[in-house]
């Protein structure tokens, strides 16, 4: 199976500069799938799931941006009470570390997706799969 795979963004923390890397990607017809922004007083980093990550990757580092384009876990959870804290739960027995997530519903009191940066990630997609969990492919999750 291929790898899902995210794009981290370094930028200062001010007006303007998440408005350059959407332009960015809007102008070379890139969809962004999903977002999240930590931020920091003076930096943050924005996370970006988007339809096609490594053109996205090399026309971002070519108009002068600090990113990094990682390989992280996406699966399918109940979208139910419980649900992540099963995840969280088999991980956490297994010693593997989860060092940045976020998630997001597909189909309201059935079913959610969360992706996941892992210490250990074939290890940790190695246990996943022997408890069961569904994982997506870059095909489906970037067509949600």
């Amino acid at each position: 199976m291929r790898e899902v795979e995210q794009l981290s963004v370094f930028a200062e923390n001010k007006p303007g500069k998440l408005t350059r890397i959407t332009e960015i990607l809007s102008a070379n017809q890139i969809n962004i799938r999903a977002i999240t922004i930590a931020s920091g007083e003076k930096y943050g980093i924005i996370r970006l799931l988007v339809d096609d990550p490594s053109r996205a990757f090399k026309t971002l580092k070519k108009a002068g941006l600090s990113v990094v384009l990682m390989p992280v876990l996406a699966f399918e959870m109940k979208d139910e009470p419980g649900g992540l804290h099963r995840i969280t739960g088999i991980l956490s027995r297994c010693g593997i570390n989860v060092e940045d997530a976020y998630g997001f519903v597909v189909e309201p009191g059935k079913k959610a997706v969360l992706i996941a940066g892992v210490e250990k990630l074939d290890k940790a997609r190695e246990i996943l799969i022997k408890e069961g969990v569904e994982f997506l492919s870059p095909e489906d999750l970037y067509q949600l």
